[in-house]
């Protein structure tokens, strides 16, 4: 299986980062925490220090499944600003890529017009910023290759989401209960 990245900037929501790579490892896919601050301590928003396990530069796309991007503030904005990876993000359905945002993390996917003709799911006062979405308000939204989800208390659906996309429902269902999710 190929590898999940979980891109991080100073400011992101750290249950929405870690819970994902958490469970992601868990369900034994391999994921890896990506900094696009050009050094690898990332202070989270709540002043977590997180040590991420790449630099942005060290990304091989040819070996993603998915890309991942946690919300917060200011992470998302910083995320959104980053081309690297907004060009990673633009070139990933044509490279057979899933991508998956929450919270305020969507609203770079809506910016960069990849939620067009998607069902997409933010944190509220973020759906102006999901151009051409059809926008939701269930915990977590699957649409083609792009998930999405609302925020920090999502975020173990979201997760669990993902493995089942990754995976199998079988493998997301017997982690849920595992983690005494369900």
């Amino acid at each position: 299986m190929r590898k999940v990245y979980v891109f991080l900037a100073d400011g992101f929501e750290e249950i929405e980062g870690l819970t994902v790579v958490d469970i992601l490892r868990r369900a034994q896919i391999e994921t890896e925490t990506v900094s696009v601050t050009g050094k690898k301590k990332i202070a989270g928003s709540h002043g977590i220090m997180v040590d991420a396990d790449l630099l942005f530069e060290e990304v091989e796309a040819d070996e993603a499944a998915m890309y991942v991007l946690p919300g917060g503030m200011p992470g998302t904005k910083h995320l959104g600003a980053h081309e690297g990876l907004r060009a990673l993000l633009l070139g990933a359905e044509t490279a057979g890529i899933k991508v998956a945002a929450i919270c305020a993390a969507p609203s770079v996917l809506g910016d960069l017009g990849l939620l067009k003709g998607h069902r997409a799911v933010c944190y509220p006062g973020f759906e102006e910023r999901l151009l051409g979405a059809e926008v939701g308000a269930d915990p977590v939204a699957v649409s083609g290759n792009i998930t999405t989800s609302r925020g920090m208390g999502t975020a173990i659906p979201f997760a669990l989401s993902l493995v089942e996309q990754l995976k199998d429902k079988k493998t997301a269902d017997e982690l849920g209960r595992g983690i005494i999710w369900m």
